[in-house]
């Protein structure tokens, strides 16, 4: 399950944007907002204690550098793996530096599920809206469905790759805290900026804070 849930839940973002053409950016929103905050709960209650106590003096620098590693990315990417995605103009081809990014970020974020089985339900339920605006986007960009459909697959493969190399090379654990704290990193300036834009205009709104609570709720009992 480690490896299926997130590939799956890209999947099933992808189909269901592409047959059921979603239009109402509402209850995407509520989704996203519930994303980010089980995944910023879960990092925080699960991944962290983690990190802190294998005692490696060095974890907060290595967060820190996930924090600004994933910055970086972002400017590639456009802010994608938060749902951030703008522009309709017309696309001939996959655009590269999206797809890298995203598949850094993605692949990465694969590494600590092999110790934290938890976590491949968490990107699970942050990868769905993402799967589901992404396909939106390169549809309505009129980007080929070849393209669409090798973006969106080898996006999908790419956690699941992360987590059989954490596996599968026993090398990588002697780095364990180190990579899981740089994706501690990645996982708090996504999840808080996930959490952050799904308030326009900063206003409250009980729905949305519903779903915050809910997510932070379900991460407190798995």
């Amino acid at each position: 399950m480690n490896y299926l849930l997130p590939l799956f839940s890209v999947l099933i973002g992808y189909s269901f944007a592409l047959f059921l053409k979603p239009k109402n950016k509402t209850n995407l929103k509520l989704l996203l907002a519930f994303s980010g905050s089980f995944l910023l709960s879960l990092t925080v209650m699960h991944l962290l204690p983690d990190v802190y106590k294998s005692n490696n003096s060095n974890a907060g620098i290595f967060i820190m550098l996930g924090i600004l590693f994933q910055i970086i990315l972002e400017f590639f990417s456009k802010g994608a793996e938060h749902g951030h995605v703008h522009g309709h103009e017309k696309m001939n081809h996959i655009p590269w530096l999206l797809f890298v990014s995203l598949c850094i970020h993605a692949f990465l974020e694969g590494f600590p599920v092999s110790h934290h089985s938890n976590l491949a339900l968490g990107i699970a339920i942050h990868h769905l809206p993402i799967a589901i605006i992404l396909t939106t986007f390169f549809i309505n960009s009129r980007l080929s469905k070849k393209a669409l459909f090798a973006f969106m697959l080898t996006f999908a493969l790419m956690t699941p790759l992360g987590t059989i190399l954490s596996d599968y090379f026993p090398t990588l654990n002697d780095y364990y805290t180190e990579i899981t704290a740089i994706v501690i990193g990645i996982l708090f300036h996504i999840s808080s900026t996930i959490i952050f834009e799904s308030s326009e205009g900063h206003k409250f709104n009980i729905a949305k804070v519903s779903m915050i609570i809910f997510g932070i709720v379900l991460a407190y009992f798995i």
